[in-house]
């Protein structure tokens, strides 16, 4: 295998891999998966922008997913008036007061000399600004968390179609990541990453517990779709003349039809993502990076501004992670705070990344696909494996009966299996950055 038709042969191999899930499982199975490994891709390509280009070591990732999630529900999910007449106000009136506190802080450390006086007036801002802002937040958070709390108890959102969120939980990922970066940038490699952790941590907590804002650990179900709902499809005369003349049922063929319109488009999204990708880093800015990533004080000492770059890869790659996140979120249906895990939302993605080749964009879309198919099917290969193990023992034999138990378990060791396997026969990836002596 040479290093040419590495990549076709891997990519063919994985596609084999989604025939026979369709031909063993079946087609809505194998779309399903499909589906999470798009978006897995569009993740992983977001993780390799930082790590692959820049050497920048983010483990927040999931709270820049977590973000893009939010956004799809504040930009979808129809507003509920009861709940804006009852504290809408008062939200409005302490978001403002926290944006005139943060310019007060802004103009009080420019203006004033460095001493002690100006830390005293800091804290003076912070403190009355945070007793002002309370005393309108926390009447209307109550007042809000009671309207029909079983069923909203939230501000809701704008009511737009869901496809904005994707562009916009970018935005929204991108300016966080900003603040971060402006924050943390400076600091080493490993610190960063604790910044990182850290800060995605306050931002799934706020998540859990800012009911007002999201339901908190109620989640919001039912968010709008942008592909049609199969009870819809069933009852269009036009869909059920496609069906009956594929042969196919009506019910099982508005299932595999909405998944084949979420493929495409994910898949629309995921190209645009690469084909940008491609062209950044095969650009002078591309080249620039991999240099202050290999060697950080060469590029300083040659007037490049080591920060402001870092900044920018980190804005970027985490503005990709906020789209992936809302594009999940869309996939779902549903938004749920307490299923961000870093098991799923960082580790994995970086497992993606690993064993795809970081600094290669096709390797991360590679890593993206199977390691995000493999998630997925460990378990239920896991207990099909017990099952046929434990074949001859009688039902109720306590071995059979843990060993079936623990296939679930087969996910985590499946994936440190490949892990393991790919660094130790390919340590750069399946498909490793290209140097310029492979150039």
């Amino acid at each position: 295998m040479t290093e040419t038709n590495r990549p076709v042969l891997l990519f063919a191999a994985m596609a084999l891999l989604f025939v026979a899930t369709a031909a063993i499982i079946g087609l809505n199975s194998a779309l399903f998966a499909l589906n999470f490994c798009l978006i897995s891709a569009i993740m992983a390509l977001g993780v390799n922008i930082q790590w692959g280009y820049a050497g920048l070591f983010n483990v927040g990732v999931m709270g820049f997913a977590a973000t893009g999630g939010l956004t799809a529900v504040l930009v979808s999910y129809p507003p509920v008036a009861e709940a804006w007449a009852a504290g809408g106000g008062g939200i409005l009136i302490s978001g403002l007061l926290t944006l005139v506190t943060i310019a007060a802080c802004i103009l009080a450390y420019r203006r004033m000399p460095r001493g002690l006086v100006r830390n005293w007036a800091l804290a003076a801002i912070i403190l009355v600004g945070l007793f002002v802002i309370r005393y309108f937040y926390d009447p209307a958070v109550e007042a809000i968390e009671a309207v029909n709390p079983a069923t909203s108890g939230f501000l809701g959102g704008l009511g737009m179609p869901i496809l904005f969120s994707w562009a916009l939980g970018g935005v929204v990922a991108a300016g966080i990541a900003w603040v971060i970066g402006k924050i943390s940038l400076g600091l080493r490699s490993d610190y960063l990453a604790i910044a990182t952790l850290g800060i995605s941590e306050i931002i799934i907590a706020m998540l859990k517990n800012e009911d007002w804002l999201n339901r908190g650990v109620k989640n919001v179900i039912g968010l709008p779709r942008p592909v049609p709902y199969e009870i819809d499809l069933q009852q269009t005369e036009w869909f059920i003349n496609l069906a009956n003349s594929l042969g196919i049922n009506p019910v099982d063929f508005s299932s595999i039809y909405v998944k084949l319109c979420y493929a495409l488009l994910f898949a629309a999204v995921l190209l645009i993502v690469l084909y940008l990708s491609e062209k950044a880093i095969h650009s002078p800015w591309g080249r620039m990076m991999r240099a202050i990533r290999d060697n950080e004080v060469s590029a300083n000492a040659m007037g490049k501004d080591v920060t402001r770059r870092h900044l920018q890869v980190f804005v970027l790659g985490s503005a990709v992670i906020g789209i992936a996140g809302a594009m999940l979120t869309t996939l779902d249906g549903q938004f749920t705070p307490t299923a961000y895990q870093p098991l799923r939302y960082t580790f994995l993605i970086w497992v993606m990344v690993i064993v795809g080749g970081s600094g290669n964009n096709w390797g991360s879309v590679l890593g993206g696909f199977l390691v995000g198919f493999f998630w997925l099917q460990a378990e239920p290969l896991g207990i099909w494996l017990m099952q046929v193990i434990t074949a001859g023992m009688a039902p109720d034999n306590p071995l059979r009966v843990h060993l079936i138990d623990s296939g679930a378990h087969m996910r985590l060791i499946v994936m440190g299996l490949i892990l393991l396997l790919v660094l130790r026969f390919s340590p750069r990836g399946l498909i490793p950055e290209r140097t310029s002596r492979a150039h």
